[in-house]
């Protein structure tokens, strides 16, 4: 949304200043410019990618005009679900995990949390990581050792999208160098004619120009930051769920492991304490219900 608005704001304000100096718009209304510019851009980003690239580069783009799926209520949801999770192995013991690690979609836990499942890296990161737990034999150490390799190797792969815009933004403003070249060429060809011609021409040459900087300082540029920014928010998710399963499998009691992974949420979108705590205790209390109804339903007929 706020993506939007300040594309908005961006060629809003350029075209009223433009408008307040008594510029003509048609003059800026130059096609030919934007197909040589533009095309140029899309060529060298399709020369310089593999496809899975280019896949992600049309992700990336689509992810930064909506909004962030890391909210703060994604994260109260999800320290809730790492506290349901964990505390019924430690009831049951690790293996009772196995249900759900191998089939999320189809489990009762999981099939709770929508947003997790969905989101086949954080599931899988989740997933994989108690399965290795589940099937023994890795000390705590060498496995954070592990998830560190495993977001470093995502965080890359995140990240090459977002170079790979960066490039096409920063080729922008020479190839509207190279389009206004070509007006120009094409001016030299009309010199002798009619005045208007050519300083119609000559308009059209700087306008490619004005176009390239304008694209990549005030829209491709932009989108790519955003993008890098949209990663660094899913690698910090990450980190908080690495950081729980971590302090759990070293032997600290859930409710405890959740509060080590709060205090790593990012700050801006950081659930208090009392949020976290009340969200697990809800969801303990309920989950608890059913069984304290089975029990008293077992004991009824005795008591008669």
């Amino acid at each position: 949304m706020f993506s939007i608005i300040g594309i908005v704001v961006v060629f809003g304000c350029i075209v009223a200043g433009y408008l307040m100096e008594h510029g003509n718009l048609r003059v800026l209304l130059q096609p030919a410019e934007l197909i040589i510019i533009g095309g140029a851009a899309a060529g060298t980003v399709l020369i310089s990618n593999p496809l899975h690239i280019l896949k992600q580069i049309m992700g990336g783009v689509g992810g930064v005009f909506g909004a962030s799926p890391y909210t703060r209520q994604r994260y109260v949801e999800s320290l809730k679900m790492m506290y349901e999770l964990l505390q019924k192995a430690r009831k049951e013991g690790l293996v009772s995990l196995e249900s759900d690690i191998e089939e999320p979609e189809k489990s009762p836990l999981f099939s709770k949390y929508k947003d997790f499942v969905k989101n086949h890296h954080v599931r899988d990161f989740v997933c994989d990581t108690m399965r290795m737990a589940v099937s023994g034999g890795v000390e705590v150490f060498d496995l954070d050792q592990m998830l560190d390799g495993d977001m470093e190797v995502h965080h890359h792969g995140a990240e090459q999208p977002v170079a790979a815009l960066s490039t096409m933004a920063d080729s922008l403003p020479g190839l509207g160098i190279v389009a206004a070249v070509l007006g120009v060429v094409i001016t030299m060809g009309a010199l002798g004619g009619p005045p208007e011609e050519i300083g119609h021409k000559v308009a059209a040459a700087l306008v490619g120009t004005f176009l390239g900087i304008l694209l990549c300082y005030g829209l491709v540029g932009p989108m790519a930051a955003r993008m890098g920014k949209n990663a660094e928010e899913e690698h910090a998710f990450l980190l908080v769920m690495r950081v729980v399963m971590v302090a759990f499998l070293k032997g600290v009691a859930p409710i405890m492991a959740v509060e080590i992974g709060r205090r790593v949420v990012p700050g801006h979108v950081r659930p208090s304490f009392k949020e976290v705590e009340q969200a697990c205790r809800s969801g303990s209390a309920t989950a608890a219900a059913p069984a304290a109804e089975a029990e008293a339903a077992a004991t009824a007929p005795a008591a008669g």
